[in-house]
């Protein structure tokens, strides 16, 4: 089955090929031609994540998914939510978002840098909506690991049991704990049930 990813980053298509499986086909609206940005304009992870879905929807009038994913830092209110990729400026520098929640969070102890990422996907099968999100709760580490796994903020969370870092974990434990792995899992799961 052929579903347009609404993403252009190859981390997170790996990801999603690996927990869809075999039965499924992830192209990328760069794959189909387009060279443009996705719009993200919203304040709210859901709501960007419909926006990019219906925007690849529109495009190709094809069954496509979108994803919006944030770390939400308890002690920072929430932050960076929805601002995750871009919150050291709009170059969206993981290094650099790094840095500056680690700079934010200086002096806090590790058991009150309480965290979680958030993911919601959209999928549009056959014009029709549909929503999945999943959650992964853990702590933000004192200092980045030296994991080689993952990308963007996996490097300073530490998983609820755990004691290493996402970045520290194979990329199938990771799927078997993540926000986008238990998503899209469900997206999976919808999408065997309701084959077009």
């Amino acid at each position: 089955m052929d579903l347009i990813f609404a993403s252009n980053n190859p981390h997170k298509q790996i990801e999603a090929q690996e927990i869809l499986g075999p039965g499924f086909h992830i192209l990328t609206p760069a794959s189909l031609g387009f060279a443009g940005d996705l719009p993200e304009t919203h304040a709210t992870l859901r709501a960007n994540s419909v926006e990019k879905a219906c925007a690849v929807w529109n495009l190709f009038q094809a069954d496509c998914f979108a994803d919006d994913t944030g770390l939400e830092v308890d002690a920072l209110g929430g932050a960076p939510g929805v601002y995750s990729a871009r919150y050291a400026g709009g170059e969206k520098d993981p290094a650099a978002n790094r840095r500056r929640l680690l700079k934010e969070l200086e002096g806090l102890p590790f058991e009150k840098r309480t965290a979680r990422f958030r993911c919601v996907v959209s999928l549009i099968q056959g014009g029709v909506l549909h929503i999945f999100e999943g959650t992964c709760e853990g702590h933000i580490a004192l200092q980045e690991s030296e994991g080689v796994q993952g990308f963007g903020y996996d490097s300073i969370f530490v998983p609820e049991g755990m004691d290493v870092t996402i970045a520290e974990i194979s990329i199938e434990e990771k799927n078997q704990l993540s926000h986008r792995g238990k998503a899209m899992r469900a997206l999976q799961c919808h999408l065997l049930q309701h084959r077009g």
